[in-house]
């Protein structure tokens, strides 16, 4: 008997590829989900395009035309809760969110982010990777699934998909290894959230009943 569709809203600032992922993988019926929206505080974001194109509800609330990140948050809760989504994914959405934001929708919102967390939060992961590869601290990289906490990029992972760096890799070259490692270990996670296997009790990630002392490693080398 199929599950019921998990209502989520997506939220975007760019390209959107992750959000094609999810879109992709729920026309296929491999992702029971219901993407009642798709927001972006960039009217320019490319993803909305994506999501027009897939026929999705779009909105826009524009961060620049808030005097405060508080003023901007508030906004964007309110625009969210009007969906009434079970799940928030944030695919590439470019902003530093308020703990009051974080915590009122604490264990319904996943991020991901390239690199394997703790290592490497925040900006430009790829570059930072290979200079420590080079220096000879590092020989991994790779993407993350976590929820959101009010640390940034510092909830707690589900899922990692590492890969081993190459010596001739450039940031363009691990950037796009990384996404396509990306678009495979995010609609997994969502698909966990919507089958009832995932949760987020206290700061600790439970699959299956059973209390994650490590991600789940996706072995995307191997695949």
């Amino acid at each position: 008997m199929p599950i019921p569709k998990l209502p989520i809203v997506i939220l975007i600032s760019g390209n959107g590829s992750n959000l094609q992922a999810i879109i992709d993988a729920a026309e296929k019926n491999e992702l029971p989900v219901e993407i009642r929206a798709v927001i972006s505080n960039r009217p320019d974001a490319k993803g909305l395009q994506r999501a027009n194109r897939a026929g999705l509800r779009t909105e826009v609330i524009d961060h620049t035309q808030f005097d405060s990140r508080e003023a901007f948050d508030e906004a964007l809760k309110h625009g969210i809760d009007n969906f009434e989504p079970r799940l928030i994914v944030l695919a590439g959405f470019m902003r530093l969110l308020t703990d009051d934001f974080v915590n009122h929708h604490l264990g319904r919102m996943l991020n991901i982010h390239p690199s394997l967390l703790p290592a490497f939060k925040g900006l430009n992961t790829h570059a930072r990777t290979l200079a420590a590869f080079r220096e000879g601290t590092v020989k991994k990289h790779g993407a993350s699934v976590h929820f959101v906490t009010t640390e940034l990029d510092g909830g707690p992972v589900i899922i990692q998909a590492p890969t081993l760096i190459n010596p001739d890799d450039t940031p363009e070259t691990l950037a796009a290894r990384v996404l396509e490692y990306e678009h495979q270990i995010y609609p997994q996670a969502i698909l966990w959230f919507a089958e009832g296997r995932l949760r987020l009790q206290g700061n600790q990630v439970w699959l299956d009943e059973q209390a994650l002392s490590t991600p789940v490693i996706f072995d995307a080398d191997n695949k």
